[in-house]
């Protein structure tokens, strides 16, 4: 690749930039010289701890980002709230015209960001276009909702009286998303936020900050081009300390986090001493169920997708494949050849199918996973090691990996814990009843899918005694959720709901207002309180 050298003024800080990488910050409007603003209130600022923007690819250093000082979150958070009182009152089918500009911007910019998002986040472009596309689907979605976030009329027992459930804005919400999906997350609580007329304040993952920056210009431009403060979209980047001090804030009606288990559990206890509201997007574990009638053409490609897409790195990622006794043979001989065919690349170019790992903590955690299959006695049919050789030594690039573990006990270490990397690990069954009490029997309960032509599968699969994750699927894979349904998971997954449903319920606060237009003041239940 051909490299250029800038030197910043000021500071004269010295940042090596590949045409690749300054093509694409160009692009989004991504300074490439000297260092990013971080915090955006309404004003682009940020004196705090700059930290490094790193392509996972190459290793390269893309920028460095000013992030917020507590006053400064402080002052954001202060700034959302003031915005707020202002936008909770603009009527909600203009909400949705904000929408509706803000969607078309973001299409205007789909390849850029798109790109961005494959070359800090590391998910090949096809993926990185796609999460684009997921937050223009639901600026659609909520410009529809806008007319549509409908109370009831309740009917009363008194004479004279009626009762309405009314829903109202709720407040500012604060949303704490993480590096995987670092544009599409945030467009789900953004829009639905918007359209119940709150402020949102956006605290993303630190590693993934030039995605944020990049979405909040655009988003930002177009709230300014209509008179809209500008802070009603605010961005904060930061590490812990920001995302803590978000969390325990009182001026925050709503925290949505995605992220680990173990900071999820801390977010909804910090967030519930405070009376709080939160939405959990946490940990997937997901398993595949493939029954001796289901169309292995469909199957084979659809697991291979959820198991290797985005390098492993979704929520909804195929963790888990369980396959009947009579196919897993040839499944298995199936899915190989797919995985051989498999070679990494970097994420830009349209053919790569698999990018890298978003961080070298991660290719630790892969290692650490791969060691424990290996001492423990499981099967490495595919993959186990990292990519070292040139040029995949400078970034972080794993080799998919299938196992067959020694036990397919669920309570074991392997089954019921989360890795973040592509690690499919198999287990035999002979009975649909074993499968789904395997699917059932781990802490996580995001997404699942069972591959059959069966009809009383299906009945049995996602009935009462079936799965009981957020997502059942039948004949569809774990992964690729679309916007029309309420996306998350039960149990340690965080029993939160985003992006289409019933979700935008949450975004609101509900009144019931009984409404008296008699001449007589009766209490309910014939309750007769007159002296």
């Amino acid at each position: 690749m051909m490299i250029r050298r800038n030197i910043c003024s000021g500071k004269r800080l010295t940042r090596v930039l590949s045409t690749r990488a300054s093509t694409i910050l160009s692009s989004v409007g991504i300074p490439t010289t000297g260092e990013v603003s971080g915090v955006y209130d309404g004003e682009w600022k940020g004196s705090g701890e700059v930290v490094s923007s790193t392509c996972p690819t190459t290793g390269e250093i893309l920028a460095r980002v000013k992030t917020a000082t507590p006053k400064e979150l402080h002052d954001a958070l202060e700034r959302t709230r003031e915005a707020y009182t202002q936008f909770r009152n603009v009527p909600a089918p203009r909400r949705g015209e904000l929408l509706r500009q803000i969607r078309e911007a973001l299409a205007s910019k789909r390849e850029d960001l798109g790109a961005l998002i494959s070359l800090e986040m590391g998910k090949i472009r096809t993926e990185g276009v796609g999460e684009v596309q997921e937050f223009v689907d639901i600026c659609d979605y909520a410009v529809g909702l806008s007319r549509m976030m409908n109370g009831r009329v309740v009917a009363s027992e008194r004479p004279g009286h009626s009762i309405l459930e009314v829903p109202n804005p709720l407040g500012v919400v604060a949303v704490l998303s993480a590096f995987n999906f670092p544009v599409a997350v945030y467009g789900w609580n953004l829009a639905l936020s918007l359209a119940a007329g709150n402020a949102t304040i956006w605290k993303p993952s630190p590693t993934t900050p030039l995605c944020a920056i990049a979405v909040t210009k655009i988003v930002s431009s177009v709230l300014e081009r209509n008179g809209i403060p500008g802070a009603v979209a605010g961005l904060v980047t930061g590490g812990k300390d920001a995302g803590e001090a978000l969390v325990e804030s009182h001026d925050v009606e709503l925290v949505s986090f995605t992220g680990s288990e173990h900071v999820g559990r801390s977010v909804g206890k910090t967030v519930a001493s405070r009376f709080g509201k939160s939405i959990l997007e946490l940990g997937g574990n997901n398993a595949s169920i493939v029954m001796p009638d289901a169309d292995l053409s469909l199957a084979v490609p659809s697991v291979f997708f959820g198991a290797v897409g985005t390098a492993g790195q979704r929520c909804t990622s195929t963790r888990r494949l369980y396959l009947h006794s009579r196919i897993a043979p040839e499944f298995l001989e199936r899915l190989q050849r797919l995985y051989k065919s498999v070679t990494p690349g970097d994420p830009l170019v349209d053919s790569t199918m698999l990018g890298p790992l978003h961080s070298r903590a991660a290719c630790d955690t892969y290692d650490k996973a791969i060691r424990h299959l290996r001492t423990s006695g499981a099967e490495i049919l595919m993959g186990g090691n990292q990519y070292l050789e040139e040029p995949f030594n400078s970034g972080s690039f794993v080799e998919p990996t299938i196992a067959i573990p020694k036990s397919g006990k669920p309570n074991d270490h392997i089954w019921k814990t989360e890795t973040f990397a592509p690690i499919l690990n198999v287990a035999i069954f002979d009975e649909l009843e074993q499968a789904i009490g395997w699917n059932n029997n781990v802490p996580q309960g995001l997404s699942s899918s069972l591959w059959t032509r069966d009809l009383r599968n299906v009945g049995k699969w996602i009935g009462p005694s079936g799965s009981d994750t957020g997502i059942v699927n039948v004949n569809v894979g774990t992964s690729g959720a679309e916007i029309g349904a309420a996306f998350g998971g039960n149990k340690s997954t965080g029993w939160g709901r985003e992006s289409g449903g019933d979700s935008w319920k949450q975004y609101v606060r509900w009144s019931a207002c009984t409404i008296n237009f008699s001449d007589e003041a009766p209490l309910a239940q014939g309750v007769n309180f007159q002296t």
